[in-house]
Formats: C-alpha cells, structure tokens, sequence
C-alpha cells in the first residue's frame, strides 16, 4: 500500500497496530512513527490501539506517554489504560491513574471499575476487590455481570464465602443468574468452600453450558477432596460429542490435582497419560502437580522423568516448575540435584528459597541451610514464617544451639515475625537434643500461649536420648500418648515402645520403589507375597555383618521374651526389610531409597551403617523427621538425630 503511494489514515493505523501486539515491539514503534509523520496521534482510535498495543507487550511506559500526550480522551482511553495495568500486573499505576480521573472530574463508568478491580485481583489484593466493589455500588447503584465475576473470583480467594452469599442474592434479584459466566464464578466460590452441592446445583441450573462450566465443577470436586466425583465428572465431558466441549488444560490438571492432593499415584499417572493422548500440553500447574505427588510418595524414577519432559516442553524454567522441582528432588533423598535446579533458576520466589533451606536442613546439611538463609536475606527476600521453621530446624538437626538462639531472637527483633508453636517446637527440640532441660522448661513456661503435643513431643524425644526419665512423668501428664504424630516433632515409635505400647509401636512403616512400583513393610512382615528372599538375604548378610562388629542392640526390644526371639524381632524392623529387598533388586550401583513414617530406632541406624560397609552400597533413609545418608560405614547425621 505505501508502496503504491497510498497513505495510511485513521482507519488502517489501528488495523496494522492490532498486528504488532503478538510482541514485536520494534514494528509497532516503526508504526508508531509513522503515525507521529501524518499526524494521526492525536486519533482517538489510533491512540486507544497504540496503548492497548504497547500494554499487552508490557511497555506500559510507552502507553503512559502515548495517554499524556492525546489531546482529547474519552472513558475508552481511560479504560484501556487500566486494561493494559491489568495485563502488567501494575496496581500502583492503575491507582494513580484512578487518582488522576478523578482529579481530571471524569466519572468512572462500570467498565472502568470492572478494570480497576480486575487489577487489584490479579495481584493478589482480594480484600481490596470487594472494597471497591462496595464504593462502586454507593456511586453507581447499578452492576454488570463482569464485575459480578471479578468480586466473585475474589471471595473465592479471599475465603469470603458469607459475602460471596450475599452477592448469589444480588445475582438472583438482579436478574444475573442466565450470564454463563456469572453462574460459573458461583460455581467456583460455592466449590472452593466445599459445598460441591450447592455447586452441582448451580452446574445443573446452567442453561448454556460451556468447557468453563465443566471445568469450575471437575474443580469443586477436586477442591473438596473427592476427586473421585471429580474424575466421574471429567469421563462425562470426555464422552460428550461436541467439538466444543473437549476437555482441556484445565480439565486434565484439576483432576490431577485431586488425586495429587489424595496421593493416588496410579489414578494420577492414567489422567496424565490419557492427557497426553489427547494431545492436550501439560502447564505448569500440571508439571508442579505431579512433582508435588512424587515427592510425597518418594516416586524417584518418575520424579527424574517429569523433570525430562519439563525440559523437553521447555517448562523446566518455570518459577511453579523449578519450585517442584527442588521439593521432589529434596524429599526424594537426591539434594545434590536440587541444589543444581536451584542454582540455574532464572528467578526465585520465596517459596524457592524455604524449599533449599529447608532440604538442606532435612539433609543435615546445616552450614549450607544457614548460608542459602543469609544470602537470601542479602538478596532482599524477605523471610516469612515457614523460613524461620526451615532454617530453626536445620539448626537442631545439627545441633547448632549458639545459632538457633540468635535466629530466634532475630525473628521479632529484626524481622518482625512472631513466633508461632512450630517455632517454638524448634526451639524446644534444639536445646532439649543438647541436653539443656531447664532451658527448654523455662522456655516453656514462658510461651504466650499453652504448649500443644509437638512441643511436649519434642522435648520427650531429648528425654529419650539424654535417658531423662524424671522429666519423663513430668511431660506424660502434658502429652496424648494415644495421638499419631508422625510430623516434624512427633512422639516417635520408640518412645511407644519404652511406654509398652506395642500396638502403636506396630504401626511402624517402610516404603521402598523398585522398577517405579512400591512395596511396603511392616516390622515383622511384607505386605506383598513371594518376598521370602528378603529374608534370605537378611540370613545371608548375617555372618558377614556380625564379622564387621554389629551386634543386635536388645535394648530396643522390651518385650519379655529370650535373646534369640529379641534377635528375630530386630530382624524383622520394617526398614530392614526394605533395605534387603532392595538389594537383592537393584542394581550394585544404584542407591538404596528407603521412606519411613516414624523415626530410625538405634539398633537399624547402627545396622544400616555396617551394612554400607559390608555391601559397599548407598543408602538413603527418609523418615519422620530427616534424610540419613549411609555410606561407608558412615552416616550424615553423624549419630545426632
């Protein structure tokens, strides 16, 4: 058209512009220019176009300066302006821009709140959305279906579900319930608070159903923890024959989720891979689902293989991605991997950085745990919470009592968090593992609020391992020994067994994964048939463990029965079990991975350490509480644990 000698007016401008928001920033400032030559940036639609252009490739600047200079504006410059806040996720800008309209005497209209809610929403500011959601309705006394949507979505997650009542009956007086969208945020709202009924409702009422409507109720379901009722849901959008309804991202990931969230690994694995039949491409909340369940489960082998896809679909740079990532790898044993994916992390969030600290701690790699904590702070993230739990933790798993004191002070000193029971647990279980009883007492009773079980639990356990039995009835009378705590600070199974309490002792579990399928024992016995050679193995190691100076440590058995029967019942400790039958399937060089519920008792950590020796293999136990390394003989925690 140039070309031909023909000149752009006010018609073709914004045509061409609209081409240049697939991200070539360069073309629309050639545009741009061109548009400043014949004199069109004063066109009301030129200039709307050039800010819609330069927002949505995220060079608001650009827009601001294109806005200053219009001459004249109307209420769509103004919109656009807070579309293109929105986009960039600009509250601050879009909150002077509101200032300046007001100030300019120009009265918002419906789709100027609508956008400037939409902003505060996408960041995160969800009490503020129904703030201005009120305003609005005082100086409009009137309200669109869009801004129904928005403050609906924001009472989803702001857990404002009274509000969220409140305005279903404005939706039904206001005659919004026929807006397909309306009823779908209603559908989220009511699931997302666990009222899937009233959610199934909502979907049945939905005249015009469309792939959103399935997807908000699959949500509900998987949202309350029946992803069952979610599954069912999505096999009947699944056989639906319309082209339209074909289940999506969305559809797939929400299922996932569920089952994630309920650790159903196999159910969770079929949806993915029926997801890949489709030739629907997983996103980042679906690649973080699964890396979610396989470090819960300590699936290792397919941990390392969604880290394959990740990086063959080019997501493994994604911040919800590396953040899965660094969890799997931690709690799956392998730190040296989760280091490397935090290393190479284009950027980090604080949920990166809790995640290295607290899998350094985890690992007993203490000095490194402190280090990530100090650079973090140096970097200018600001620690939260969940940080000072990671990096307290990592503290005691060392013995690091000199700094814990000073981490914990610094808490509400310098960063103005107070310390909540998890706090102090830690606190607790650092000076009781180092034998400082009247410290940690003292500590005690000076807490603001009264002690629960994981504090007494932790200082129980430093009564177990300094043998404290004075302070022992002191804390029985605190502590629910029928509770199963098997968290951070529980009450470990030893502990039930110096009490007699055999039966709780009994609920001891060992997990190992071997060819991507999992077997569990249980001290004394295998779940699964035909592992008789775990015993044989356990025989054949006998000899040569004894020749290497292990010696049963009986004292971990209290039942009354004679030596040998004390032998076998050691013999048969569910780690044990696991341990033989890993090596007598996997292969020399590969690592032993073991997970347990509770604790390592003393007489399996001593076992395990002369059985490295003796095989000259690796092995990785995870239990309640911490990683132990053995290798050679030797163990990470360096017998403190």
């Amino acid at each position: 058209m140039r070309n031909s000698g023909v000149f752009s007016d006010g018609f073709t401008f914004p045509l061409v512009i609209k081409v240049c928001t697939s991200g070539d920033s360069k073309l629309c400032r050639d545009i741009h220019g061109h548009v400043l030559v014949l004199g069109y940036q004063y066109n009301l639609h030129v200039g709307k176009d050039l800010i819609n252009g330069y927002g949505k490739m995220g060079l608001m600047e650009d827009a601001i300066k294109v806005f200053d200079k219009m001459s004249h504006r109307n209420h769509i410059s103004w919109n656009t302006m807070f579309s293109g806040f929105a986009h960039n996720f600009d509250c601050d800008g879009s909150v002077k821009m509101f200032g300046s309209m007001e100030r300019e005497g120009v009265e918002p209209h419906l789709l100027t709140w609508t956008s400037f809610m939409s902003v505060h929403k996408r960041c995160g500011l969800h009490d503020r959305v129904i703030e201005l959601f009120r305003e609005s309705r005082g100086k409009m006394n009137c309200s669109t279906g869009e801004v129904i949507a928005v403050v609906l979505s924001s009472c989803a997650e702001f857990d404002k579900f009274q509000m969220a009542k409140e305005i279903h009956g404005y939706v039904i007086s206001g005659g919004f319930q026929d807006y397909m969208f309306v009823q779908n945020s209603l559908i989220s709202v009511y699931g997302k608070n666990e009222n899937v009924e009233e959610a199934r409702n909502l979907f049945m009422q939905t005249k015009m159903k469309n792939l959103v409507s399935w997807n908000a109720l699959i949500s509900s379901f998987a949202d309350a923890g029946s992803c069952d009722e979610a599954h069912k849901t999505f096999s009947q959008l699944v056989n639906i024959d319309d082209r339209k309804l074909r289940p999506n991202v969305v559809s797939f990931s929400a299922v996932i989720g569920g089952f994630a969230v309920k650790r159903k690994q196999n159910e969770c694995f079929a949806v993915f891979r029926e997801m890949l039949h489709f030739k629907v491409h997983p996103n980042s909340v679906t690649i973080a689902s699964l890396l979610s369940l396989c470090a819960e489960v300590v699936a290792f082998g397919l941990g390392k293989e969604i880290h394959g896809y990740s990086i063959r679909a080019l997501m493994d740079k994604n911040i919800l991605v590396g953040n899965g990532l660094v969890n799997m790898y931690t709690k799956c044993g392998d730190v040296m991997d989760a280091c490397s994916v935090f290393d190479h992390m284009d950027n980090r969030d604080l949920i990166s950085w809790n995640s290295m600290i607290a899998g350094y701690g985890m690992h007993g790699l203490s000095n490194e745990a402190l280090t990530t904590f100090r650079e973090m702070v140096k970097l200018g993230s600001k620690p939260d919470v969940v940080t000072f739990v990671a990096v307290l933790s990592a503290c005691s798993h060392a013995g690091l009592v000199t700094e814990g004191r000073k981490l914990f002070d610094q808490m509400s000193s310098e960063f103005m968090i107070t310390p909540n029971m998890e706090h102090y647990s830690c606190i607790v279980d650092l000076l009781g593992r180092a034998g400082l009883f009247q410290e940690a007492n003292e500590l005690i009773e000076k807490m603001p609020f009264e002690p629960d079980e994981c504090v007494w639990g932790a200082l129980l356990n430093a009564c177990r391992i300094h043998k404290n039995t004075e302070m022992v009835e002191v804390i029985k009378s605190h502590l629910n020994l029928e509770s199963e705590m098997t968290g951070t600070y529980m009450c470990l199974s030893n502990i039930y067994a110096s009490q007699g309490r055999w039966e709780d002792a009994a609920k001891v579990r060992s997990r190992i994964e071997v060819k991507k399928k999992s077997y569990i024992f249980s001290s004394g016995n295998s779940f699964q048939s035909g592992l008789d050679k775990v015993y044989e193995t356990l025989d054949d190691l006998g000899p040569r463990m004894e020749a290497e100076g292990y010696v049963p440590d009986k004292s971990f058995v209290l039942q009354d029965v004679g030596d040998e029967e004390k032998k076998e019942i050691l013999n048969g400790h569910s780690e044990k079990l696991a341990i033989a039958f890993g090596h007598a399937n996997l292969p020399p060089d590969f690592p032993i991975r073991v997970t347990k519920n509770l604790r390592v008792c003393g007489d399996c950590h001593n076992w395990t350490k002369i059985f490295t020796k003796v095989t000259e293999r690796e092995v990785i136990v995870r239990d309640g509480r911490r990683f132990h390394h053995f290798k050679d003989g030797l163990c990470s925690c360096r017998d403190y644990w």
